[in-house]
């Protein structure tokens, strides 16, 4: 299965692929997971002075941007999708939302103490994308880059993350490449649990790039090997509650 790490989309293959969430952001924001509170604690213990403006880029529907709103900080949330901002600021009217990208964010020069991409950094130009944090990250502000990931170390998850398509699970030695601007990154992992159905995790299938570029005779593929992979091999009923497992792994590192 390729993962982030290798072998690397290329430019056009990214954008191609990322216009699957202009779109859909209610369906993305009701079936994808959030993220543990530990990886925003682990990002915070590094911050070399108080935080008080934080910015989530490549937000979505503010999956993480909702960690954030449990620190009392003032929250913008940059993304390149105004369908998906709508649904964060259904939950987080507080927070200010731009629509942006990283590499070109819209933001002013050192304004921030904080910037997250969770789940996005792959979908950016990475040298691009850094020298425009940098610019809105205050000096010695801290840069968090967070992945999600089906733990496929537990062999059913495995297979199962085979037949989704799941192409953001991290390779063993992966590390994120980053601007000249930033020091060297460290790295944290948690891992944690997410109680689905059988239909919920169907629901997450659809939620992915490669289910919402595909036609529509490999949408029916997928779904019925899903179908028998969850319902047949491993016996399920279809109310059965399950847990999903996942590691998240969070990178920080702070500007030059």
């Amino acid at each position: 299965m390729a993962g982030i790490g290798g072998p690397v989309f290329d430019a056009a293959r990214r954008k191609h692929l990322a216009t699957a969430f202009m779109e859909g952001g209610g369906q993305y924001h009701s079936i994808r997971p959030g993220y543990p509170a530990e990886s925003l604690d682990w990002l915070a213990e590094a911050a070399t002075g108080p935080i008080h403006d934080v910015l989530d880029v490549g937000a979505g529907t503010g999956k993480y941007t909702q960690l954030l709103a449990g620190r009392g900080w003032s929250m913008t949330a940059v993304d390149p999708s105004a369908d998906m901002l709508a649904e964060l600021v259904r939950d987080m009217p507080q927070a200010t939302t731009l629509v942006g990208t990283a590499e070109h964010c819209g933001l002013p020069s050192s304004s921030m103490d904080l910037v997250v991409a969770a789940q996005a950094w792959h979908w950016c130009d990475p040298l691009a994308a850094s020298t425009e944090l940098a610019r809105v990250l205050r000096t010695g502000g801290t840069l968090g880059l967070v992945w999600n990931q089906l733990d496929v170390a537990v062999p059913w998850v495995h297979r199962l993350a085979r037949i989704m398509h799941a192409g953001d699970v991290l390779k063993p030695n992966f590390h994120p490449e980053i601007g000249p601007e930033f020091a060297s990154a460290q790295a944290h992992t948690t891992r944690w649990v997410q109680i689905m159905t059988p239909a919920d995790i169907m629901e997450l299938a659809k939620s992915r790039s490669y289910y919402l570029k595909a036609g529509e005779h490999i949408r029916t593929k997928v779904m019925g090997n899903l179908q028998w992979y969850l319902f047949e091999h491993l016996g399920h009923g279809p109310g059965t509650e399950m847990e999903l497992p996942y590691m998240s792994q969070t990178w920080r590192t702070h500007k030059l």
